[in-house]
């Protein structure tokens, strides 16, 4: 019994311990669009900045004045341009490219609008003495040219204040013809100007008709009521229906030259009291050559049709020869810059009536067909 050998005892297993659940992450997935909103609220940022720094220049250098002009609902700010010390003031007025009265915006306003406001602002300031019309414009439409040249006299007259025409590279036709009243006209030598006529244009597509087999049916109330029909056959139009478009364009041309010939002439009795400034009468066969030619500023001025050769800085010496006063305060009327015409919010609704496309190399209004125009040959249309 001493020998017997006591039992083993084995410990028990150790509990099993099982493992915890594993942890799955997931990412969200990006928010879209947030990049293109992130970089066009940058652009904002940065556009908005740009405007509060170049403002605060212009109030720092004084080239901006703290006056605002408020016409036709639009407000104007007053731009110096050079020479602020002086208290006499010469407004600039540009008239660049086709003359259009198209609405430039939803707001409808135009060019003619446009220089009609800036001569009324000028006409209410005293301390404006003259004007100086820039002109950079191959011409447009007949009843936008009369509109700005009819502005131009009535603030002559009025206001008693003398309008210098400064002629840029082109001014001719309905250039011209907005030049023509004012007091005193300038150009280089090299100036494209003249070009005193009228055009008017439509399109015949009967071949391109008959070729496709397609046949028009009209309905009209009267032997002319399809005038400039481009779906006739030559043998359909009436011989009296184009004497009467001639006719017509004839008038309209009778009334340019008459425009030069008045303007010319009220300029030169302006200018007889002048003993330095005595300007140009026209030539006696000024009308020979306003046949639509066009004519260089050296040839304009041989046939009294300018009054200088010379720069912009000659019609600011001119004008203020011609106002009285000894130096002048060069000002501009500008609109306040806007982000909705940067972004094209405001962007006019423009007709879709049949028209022709003119390649002058940058955006230009339509012209219409079969509507006159004092339009230089020098657009190709």
């Amino acid at each position: 019994m001493d020998n017997e050998v006591p039992p083993i005892h084995t410990p028990p297993p150790p509990p099993v311990v099982s493992s915890p659940p594993p942890i799955i992450v997931t990412t969200p997935p990006p928010p879209r669009g947030g990049r293109g909103w992130m970089v066009l609220s940058i652009v904002l940022l940065l556009l908005l900045g740009l405007m509060f720094l170049g403002r605060m220049a212009r109030m720092v250098t004084g080239a901006a004045k703290h006056t605002t002009g408020v016409q036709s609902g639009r407000y104007f700010e007053e731009i110096t341009v050079e020479n602020a010390s002086s208290p006499d003031k010469i407004a600039i007025i540009d008239l660049e490219g086709i003359i259009t009265s198209e609405p430039w915006d939803r707001s409808g306003h135009s060019m003619v609008d446009t220089i009609a406001d800036q001569l009324k602002l000028a006409s209410k300031d005293d301390s404006v003495k003259a004007v100086i019309l820039k002109v950079n414009s191959p011409g447009g439409e007949v009843m936008a040219s009369d509109d700005i040249a009819r502005a131009i006299q009535e603030f002559q007259e009025k206001h008693h204040k003398p309008v210098i025409a400064s002629m840029g590279s082109v001014a001719a036709s309905g250039g011209y013809y907005v030049s023509a009243p004012c007091q005193w006209i300038v150009a280089n030598d090299l100036t494209m100007t003249g070009s005193i006529g009228v055009i008017m244009s439509t399109f015949n597509y009967r071949g391109l008709m008959d070729k496709i087999g397609l046949q028009p049916k009209v309905f009209k109330s009267g032997r002319f009521k399809d005038m400039l029909r481009g779906s006739k056959k030559p043998e359909e139009i009436d011989p009296e229906e184009e004497k009467m478009i001639q006719d017509m364009i004839m008038e309209t041309y009778n009334k340019f030259k008459t425009v030069v010939s008045d303007g010319r002439k009220n300029a030169g009795e302006k200018n007889s009291a002048n003993k330095d400034l005595k300007g140009k009468t026209l030539a006696s066969n000024w009308a020979d050559y306003a046949d639509g030619r066009i004519l260089t500023g050296k040839h304009a001025y041989e046939l009294g049709l300018v009054d200088q050769i010379g720069t912009f800085q000659n019609a600011v010496v001119t004008a203020t020869k011609l106002a009285g006063i000894d130096r002048a305060h060069l000002i501009r009327y500008e609109e306040p810059f806007n982000l909705g015409r940067l972004f094209g919010f405001g962007a006019e609704s423009r007709s879709e009536s049949r028209s022709i496309k003119v390649d002058l190399g940058m955006d230009m209004p339509k012209l219409r067909a079969g509507q006159m125009y004092f339009l230089s040959p020098t657009v190709t249309y």
